[in-house]
């Protein structure tokens, strides 16, 4: 079925036309001095797509007959600045007055269908080069530097219709670049495209090929496809076409889980809704010029890691994934219910495993995988019975990511009992208020004992090594049990765990 309802092909140009006015002069200017010296330039793919969708970018794509040397010596003289990283692709780059172009001599790709690189060869019509990009809607141009408007695949159509085809068959496109199905998946999520049912069936057919893409490629579209204002869309695509079980099978793993009630909602509709209704508790970026975004319900003090700016992906990752446990803790109680105990350490665990597969840097790794592992500690919190020794501890386990933490144990409320809901949401709040009280008493996001490894070494004659490192731990503890105790009493009880130690035995027998 098509997608959300869009504008007519006419009131799309037009917006086209409207969006592209600030940079018109700058690609009119390029085009005549690639025509003066015999060779086209056309805008393409993406600005084009953006630009009708009355999207900005400022990044700007170009196509030309012209080889890349060619290129390069045109735009030597006419850009602020000069790259060439993508020679061996046929692009050379330039950045003039803010805008970056790239510009890429006319391919006509080969793949071999057993890897994804293809064998690059140069085409000399922009019509050759079109046949060969992921979808129709990437697959318009405005010929320079006249602005004529080139859509030999009807892509303004399928912009108007809300629909994403290819240019040639899905087989042949699928078959060239698996991909693009992962492409395809975030496109539904960025523009509001729905899939052609020759599409989504080539996608079916052909998920199992994506295993010849590399784990960081799949990672980047992964990541683009989560960073989209509404990622939903495209999990969906994922999991119904058969691609998240080569790439993500924990997310298919989901769907066949009911939760702890047996109700309303399975675990895979469960964290999809938590994973949206987090983004919803994300604070909008800052407009330029107009500093930090003011604080709102759920978001912490920037003591705690800073407000969670939109888009966060440690966020959204930890969302979706932060029951993925479920499944593999699954057990059916005799009272007829269904109990998922330690799902939480066992998810942290897969949470690893899966992303280190994908090739994610350690530090996003071990943040989604700690929330994973902390989501449900607020559960213990009940009416507010906690300690202020517990609240501390909570606080220090979180870390930087108290603010993330915050967030996710909201969202993962999703409960249609409305007085339950109420009751966590209050409960929530008493907990954030004592957290507050407590930060501004005792600094909890810097919290250390009240002597350091200097004056623990001085008090116990000892020398740095695994003893201090106990030491130090004992007097943090007290630290979190008790609060602020003063130095005097913490060397009263740093002498006190002293004598209980073997250390300390065997220090009194040694000779003088």
């Amino acid at each position: 079925m098509p997608g959300p309802t869009h504008p007519p092909t006419d009131e799309l140009l037009a917006a086209a036309a409207r969006r592209l006015a600030p940079v018109t002069g700058l690609l009119t200017e390029l085009g005549e001095r690639f025509g003066a010296a015999g060779h086209e330039l056309a805008l393409v793919g993406g600005p084009v797509r953006d630009a009708v969708l009355g999207r900005r970018s400022m990044d700007l794509d170009l196509t030309t007959d012209a080889r890349p040397e060619q290129t390069e010596r045109l735009l030597r003289g006419w850009g602020d600045a000069l790259w060439d990283v993508g020679r061996a692709f046929g692009t050379i780059g330039a950045r003039k007055d803010g805008w970056q172009v790239e510009i890429t001599t006319y391919r006509k790709d080969a793949y071999d269908r057993t890897t994804r690189k293809p064998e690059v060869s140069y085409g000399d019509r922009l019509e050759d080069d079109l046949v060969r990009r992921d979808f129709t809607v990437n697959a318009m141009a405005l010929r320079l530097p006249d602005l004529t408007f080139v859509d030999p695949h009807d892509g303004l159509g399928d912009l108007a219709r809300g629909l994403l085809r290819t240019p040639g068959t899905p087989a042949e496109s699928f078959g060239d670049d698996p991909l693009r199905m992962m492409r395809a998946a975030r496109f539904v999520s960025q523009l509001g495209l729905a899939l052609d049912p020759e599409v989504e069936a080539a996608m079916r057919e052909r998920a199992g090929s994506l295993e010849i893409i590399s784990a960081e490629r799949i990672r980047d579209e992964l990541v683009k496809l989560m960073l989209t204002p509404d990622p939903r869309p495209g999990l969906e695509v994922l999991t119904d076409t058969g691609l998240a079980d080569v790439m993500l099978p924990e997310l298919s793993g989901m769907r066949r889980t009911v939760d702890e009630h047996n109700r309303h909602k399975d675990v895979y509709e469960h964290s999809l809704t938590v994973l949206a209704q987090a983004i919803d508790l994300e604070l909008p970026a800052p407009e330029p010029g107009r500093g930090t975004a003011a604080a709102e319900p759920g978001a912490a003090a920037p003591a705690d890691g800073g407000p969670v700016i939109r888009p966060d992906l440690v966020l959204r990752l930890a969302a979706l994934l932060h029951d993925i446990g479920k499944p593999a803790t699954r057990r059916f109680e005799p009272d007829g219910g269904v109990s998922f105990h330690h799902h939480e350490l066992v998810g942290a665990r897969m949470a690893t495993k899966r992303l280190k597969a994908l090739r994610f840097d350690k530090d996003t790794t071990k943040a989604v995988s700690r929330l994973i592992e902390l989501h449900l500690r607020f559960h213990g919190y009940g009416d507010g019975e906690w300690t202020d020794s517990a609240v501390r501890r909570y606080v220090t386990d979180a870390g930087p990511l108290l603010s993330r933490l915050h967030l996710l144990t909201r969202a993962d409320c999703t409960t249609r009992n409305i007085r339950k809901a109420g009751r966590l949401r209050r409960s929530y709040d008493g907990l954030e208020a004592r957290i507050e009280r407590l930060q501004a008493e005792e600094e909890l996001a810097a919290i250390r004992p009240e002597l350091d490894g200097n004056e623990i070494v001085e008090v116990l004659g000892i020398r740095p090594g695994p003893v201090l490192g106990r030491a130090y731990k004992h007097l943090l503890a007290v630290r979190l049990d008790e609060g602020m105790i003063g130095r005097e009493e913490a060397t009263l009880r740093l002498k006190q765990w002293w004598v209980t130690q073997p250390e300390s035995t065997e220090q009194q027998h040694q000779p003088d």
